[in-house]
């Protein structure tokens, strides 16, 4: 059966047994099964907490992910840049949520088209200042329906978000007045809490966040202001958030593949990390002549070098060390017992998985040692 070039070298082997096994490489895998788990657990949590669920793009940037999500009971995905919004309403995936500002006159332009294009209450977009309030409004005096729109708070960590409550007050002022746009709620995100890898403190630093949106909530109610939807939580702070009663919808992304630096955040629950590692990436060992390692073909072009190293998850026994070794190699210290041989695979634990995905142009899907399909990563490079 012929194949699209745009699935890569080894679409020639999707449903050959043992094709996992002798990939090009470096290969960006993907376990279908512990995918399709990690979506069911997040939905079940949702749903029994009664919180709605609207995962992150920027984990995977993926329409199919995107959908198998929707289906399990999400009521729409988060998106943290244009591009991603714009993939993912062209792929006709609801409930688009864009959880950054959106700047520039171009920008704005395509933001609105967008929204044209998704329909009405079917794209929604965070500010944080009334200068760009009312430059969104003069771009969306083209729509037949105002445009929604969610208030930003900084959730401490201050990368954008209005600063307090009198500045959430001001900015819902400057929504109302606009006449173009519709105040639905608030957005509190605290990615700098997700990755607080001692339990005690992370839930303690979300409880914090939780009283400051709350009291942040009230306020604004108070004010006779419509807050329907206070969204946030990430991976790492899910559990202790879904049953709070403070937040009405849930972001969580990197649920879905799980990576070293969430197994280490994760670990401390009673029964371990809640999630499956569902993300790999593949590599071919391409040198043995150094005693102590071996030398693969996965470098900082293949994962994301902002944190932890890649940890092996399959091709060595025993202890091993994987370190950077340029741009296009890496080098595994392993002991002389176990060294993996020249053409050998070794499978790899992404150390972040969203740089890591934002690094490849398609997912390869396994099942066991088959790989049986192969998915576009579409809002990647996306701007």
């Amino acid at each position: 059966m012929s194949r699209s070039p745009t699935l890569g070298p080894n679409a020639y082997l999707i449903g050959v047994p043992g094709g996992r096994h002798t990939l090009d490489t470096p290969a960006l895998l993907l376990d279908r099964t512990a995918l399709t788990r990690n979506i069911a657990k997040m939905a079940a949590i949702a749903e029994r907490h009664g919180i709605g669920l609207r995962p992150h793009v920027k984990s995977h940037k993926s329409v199919r992910i995107a959908q198998m999500q929707i289906e399990a009971g999400a009521l729409g995905v988060s998106c943290a840049t244009l591009g991603e919004a714009e993939a993912m309403v062209e792929a006709g995936i609801p409930g688009v949520l864009v959880t950054s500002p959106v700047v520039s006159t171009n920008k704005l332009r395509r933001l609105v088209a967008l929204a044209d294009k998704a329909g009405p209450h079917q794209l929604t977009v965070v500010v944080d200042d009334p200068r760009n309030v009312a430059e969104l409004a003069l771009h969306a005096a083209r729509l037949a329906d105002p445009l929604d729109v969610i208030i930003d708070y900084h959730a401490g960590y201050h990368r954008t978000g209005v600063i307090d409550e009198a500045a959430a007050l001001t900015l819902a002022s400057a929504i109302a007045e606009t006449g173009m746009l519709t105040l639905r709620g608030v957005q509190a995100y605290g990615g700098h809490l997700q990755h607080i890898e001692a339990r005690a403190q992370r839930e303690d630093a979300a409880a914090q966040l939780r009283e400051s949106v709350a009291s942040l909530v009230d306020k604004l109610k108070s004010a006779g202001l419509p807050i329907d939807i206070v969204t946030g939580v990430g991976t790492g702070t899910h559990e202790a958030d879904a049953s709070a009663g403070v937040f009405t919808e849930m972001q969580p992304g990197s649920y879905v593949f799980m990576d070293v630096e969430y197994h280490h955040v994760l670990a401390g629950g009673e029964s371990g990390a809640p999630f499956d590692t569902s993300l790999f990436v593949q590599s071919t060992v391409v040198s043995t002549q150094a005693p102590e390692w071996v030398t693969l073909d996965a470098g900082t072009k293949s994962f994301a070098a902002d944190s932890v190293a890649p940890v092996v998850a399959r091709g060595v026994q025993g202890p091993s060390r994987y370190a950077f070794f340029g741009d296009e190699h890496g080098k595994l210290v392993v002991d002389s017992a176990h060294r993996p041989s020249l053409g050998a695979h070794v499978e790899f634990v992404t150390p972040h998985c969203d740089p890591t995905v934002n690094l490849y142009d398609r997912y390869h899907v396994v099942d066991g040692d088959t790989l049986v399909d192969i998915w576009p990563i579409e809002a990647r490079g996306r701007l």
